[in-house]
């Protein structure tokens, strides 16, 4: 049987021992897989429309970018179960006398990197929907760690939840899931912060296929991946590397958020050159 040529982007070290298992486990399904590591989400998308994967792993960026140089032709797969309704907060001192979003005029704002969809993306399309204009209502400070992988990584956002303990900017974002991390294992403190509002659900990663892959081909990778079992140890190592309990049906409604964030930024113009 021909190998399913699938891409992954290595925004962590970690990322090769899992597709290392992900790859095991698809041989003895007798669905042999192969992985292609990627630099970077753009790297990828290029190599998917180049046909040199037939499927990848993409961040929501990374799915917006394939649909749109395809026309809205890429298939669509699935992705974990953490990935669908997520939020972003705005966070802010509990003694900063900033109670709304119009509190937030002409104050300094932390963003993640310049191509994170959770930390600045999403966040700038939420402003801007509630009448605070980029580039024009606030001050800007972005954190640019890990441009190219999409915010596929806690670098920004950490160093921007920092920057507020520190006072170097008035509120920051972050992505639920890093919240609550983050109060767990004591890097915020609740008594010291508070949310001041959150976007909309959104949703997160995906698989793309490349718009011309055999369709049973592709849907018998998705019926094998999802045999994947969180009670088997085997699974369970990997699952929990990659932050999921269960592969599930993909779905694009959750990327609607993202889509006006490009098109209000005029985005992918601004940071690809297209």
């Amino acid at each position: 049987m021909k190998k399913l040529k699938v891409g992954a982007v290595i925004y962590d070290p970690k990322v090769t021992v899992i597709w290392g298992i992900i790859e095991k486990f698809f041989e003895d399904e007798g669905f042999p897989i192969e992985t292609i590591y990627y630099k970077d989400y753009k790297a990828q998308v290029d190599g998917l429309l180049e046909k040199e994967i037939d499927v990848a792993w993409n961040s929501p960026l990374a799915w917006l970018d394939s649909h749109l140089r395809t026309n809205g032709k890429a298939l669509n797969g699935s992705m974990r179960d953490t990935d669908r309704d997520r939020t972003s907060f705005i966070v802010v001192k509990n003694n900063s006398g900033i109670n709304s979003l119009d509190d937030l005029r002409g104050k300094t704002i932390g963003f993640g990197a310049i191509d994170s969809p959770q930390a600045r993306l999403i966040p700038i399309n939420h402003l801007h929907k509630n009448g605070l204009e980029y580039g024009k209502d606030y001050i800007e400070k972005r954190f640019d760690l890990g441009v190219g992988l999409h915010g596929d990584h806690v670098g920004g956002e950490l160093d921007s939840a920092f920057a507020l303990k520190n006072g170097e900017v008035d509120a920051t974002w972050m992505l639920d899931l890093n919240y609550n991390a983050w109060l767990a294992d004591g890097t915020l403190d609740q008594n010291q912060i508070k949310i001041l509002d959150k976007t909309d659900f959104f949703d997160h990663c995906i698989f793309s296929g490349h718009p011309e892959l055999d369709k049973e081909f592709f849907e018998k990778f998705i019926e094998v991946l999802h045999k994947m079992d969180y009670n088997n140890p085997d699974h369970k190592e990997m699952m929990d590397m990659e932050g999921l309990k269960e592969w599930i049906p993909g779905r694009t409604t959750g990327f609607k958020q993202l889509t006006e964030a490009n098109e209000y930024l005029d985005f992918f113009k601004e940071f690809h050159g297209e």
